[in-house]
């Protein structure tokens, strides 16, 4: 591959990343959440294009991505709780585990050997396009090296990426800035991941508390590595101040920083911030970043896991 396509947001664009999703080359393209690396989930050899391109670890399941609620009924069993959250928050940044349809064609990668596999709808119109254009389901990861900071704009995907993927598709900046939230269903409701959907609002749709997985416990869904998002500096959380050497990554009304995730304390402008700043400051040398405290709330609870998770110890 000598090249990566640049597509435009249009009616030709998304016929061109269709096309070649169903011939099995790998397309990135927008959600609301952050920029996809798709493949046809069916296809073996497409979907471990992903991980090659990718350099992800094999053990790492993928979420599946379909246009509408309709469509889940053909890859995964879909009732009770998990159906009440998913006619409440899809299309939108909610990935739902669930048990593996016999008979759903899904590659057994896609589900890294596990009975279950991790669906979402998005709630982003152009996502939502091309994948009823394409007609099949879509694995897609974020698009990405493994391990590094995840793309909120097309320019990041190709700073990564280009000429190891066919094509991206350009929507623009992704509205809402990190990965979806994971929930996983059996035997109860478990927060698998925070992300772009409050997990107190699934927990108000639930009327009930959700149960936490552990660090220790088994990955059983995407982003559970414990050192992921990272830029090639080094991190420090909740630093009040930049120490000498340092450059502050700020949140609310601090003084001295490089880039402020949100000055006003806005968790919903911090998170649309966080991927992009961190690419900032990523290209900008590899001198130590300390991030101010961001309060564990809302929203806050994705952005402080994905900050640990990049200044987590790289192996």
């Amino acid at each position: 591959m000598t090249g990566t396509e640049i597509l435009a947001p249009d009616d030709t664009g998304i016929a061109r990343a269709a096309a070649l999703l169903r011939a099995g080359e790998l397309v990135s393209f927008p959600t609301e959440t952050v920029y996809g690396l798709g493949a046809d989930a069916t296809n073996g050899a497409a979907v471990a294009r992903i991980f090659d391109a990718k350099g992800r670890p094999r053990f790492n399941p993928l979420i599946v991505h379909l246009p509408s609620l309709d469509a889940v009924a053909d890859y995964a069993v879909l009732e009770g709780d998990a159906l009440r959250l998913a006619q409440a928050f899809w299309p939108g940044p909610l990935t739902l585990v669930l048990p593996v349809r016999a008979g759903s064609g899904l590659s057994p990668l896609v589900s890294a050997g596990l009975p279950t596999v991790a669906l979402r709808v998005p709630d982003h119109p152009l996502a939502r396009r091309l994948l009823a254009e394409t007609g099949r389901p879509v694995a897609a990861p974020s698009a990405n090296p493994s391990g590094r900071i995840s793309p909120t704009e097309a320019a990041h995907v190709l700073a990564g990426l280009d000429g190891r993927i066919a094509a991206v598709l350009d929507g623009g900046p992704c509205p809402v800035g990190v990965e979806s939230t994971i929930v996983g269903l059996a035997p109860a409701p478990v927060l698998l991941r925070p992300g772009g959907l409050p997990a107190e609002a699934i927990e108000a749709c639930l009327g009930a508390p959700l149960a936490l997985h552990g660090p220790d416990e088994a990955i059983n869904a995407p982003g559970q590595l414990l050192s992921h998002y990272a830029p090639r500096a080094a991190i420090r959380l909740d630093a009040e101040t930049a120490r000498p050497g340092e450059r502050l990554l700020g949140f609310g009304p601090v003084a001295g920083a490089a880039l402020n995730l949100s000055p006003s304390g806005d968790l919903v402008e911090a998170a649309a911030n966080l991927f992009h700043h961190l690419h900032r400051l990523d290209a900008e040398g590899d001198m130590p970043i300390a991030v101010s405290p961001v309060p564990e709330i809302g929203l806050g609870r994705a952005i402080n896991d994905r900050l640990r998770r990049a200044a987590a110890p790289r192996g």
